[in-house]
């Protein structure tokens, strides 16, 4: 499902030097497969993360994600590619303010070329316990609730790829394991691939497969 090869990348500081973010020589992902990944902060997860999603570039390697190397796409083709095959769940939801619930899930369906589901939108909704809220603006939701807008609004075209920042950092704990548990059973009965970056130990003992970014990116190991 994802394979990275000898990627690389490097961000230009203010006083010019050149901050080595990724440098990983090989990681896979399987189709279906669940991965928790963790590490300190500034080690790279977020901008891993961006670089899997085609938001942003590396610098050299490869990015494949579903047989397609996505590295050699033109930047419309890769948004219209990440649309339609990876879903993002942002740690800071990044909710549209003018839209309703159902309105920002059905505005990531436009985004890509299959047909408008409407009913897929307020099934995602239903499912994340938000039938009486897909009317509502996001500033009318609570935090939790605008989180699982935005696990339905990543999961709305069926991705192949589902990729979570940090999906319950900013939720009560009340709604942590609730978040964690629809975004882990959804991507199993779909048979979505699932990488979620997180700090909490109490969310990573939770997976059998836990990544440490600092063991595979090798620029880590040197900041």
């Amino acid at each position: 499902m994802l394979h990275l090869r000898e990627l690389k990348k490097t961000f230009r500081q203010p006083d010019g030097t050149e901050l080595h973010v990724l440098d990983i020589a090989d990681y896979h992902v399987g189709a279906g497969e669940q991965v928790v990944m963790v590490g300190e902060s500034g080690c790279g997860k977020t901008t891993l993360l961006h670089v899997i999603a085609g938001i942003s570039r590396p610098d050299s390697g490869k990015v494949r994600v579903d047989d397609w190397e996505i590295t050699l796409m033109p930047e419309a083709e890769c948004d219209c590619f990440r649309a339609e095959r990876i879903g993002y769940v942002f740690q800071t939801f990044n909710l549209l303010p003018g839209f309703t619930a159902l309105e920002n899930v059905l505005l990531s369906m436009r985004f890509s070329r299959r047909r408008l589901d409407k009913h897929r939108a307020r099934q995602l909704l239903t499912r994340v316990g938000l039938s009486h809220r897909m009317t509502h603006r996001p500033t009318m939701l609570s935090v939790g609730e605008q989180q699982r807008v935005a696990v339905a609004r990543a999961l709305a075209n069926k991705p192949k790829l589902l990729l979570a920042d940090e999906p319950t950092a900013n939720v009560d704990a009340g709604n942590q394991q609730h978040i964690l548990d629809l975004i882990r059973e959804t991507c199993k009965e779909e048979n979505v691939a699932l990488i979620m970056v997180t700090h909490s130990q109490e969310v990573a003992k939770q997976f059998s497969r836990i990544d440490r970014l600092q063991e595979f990116n090798r620029a880590a190991v040197h900041q």
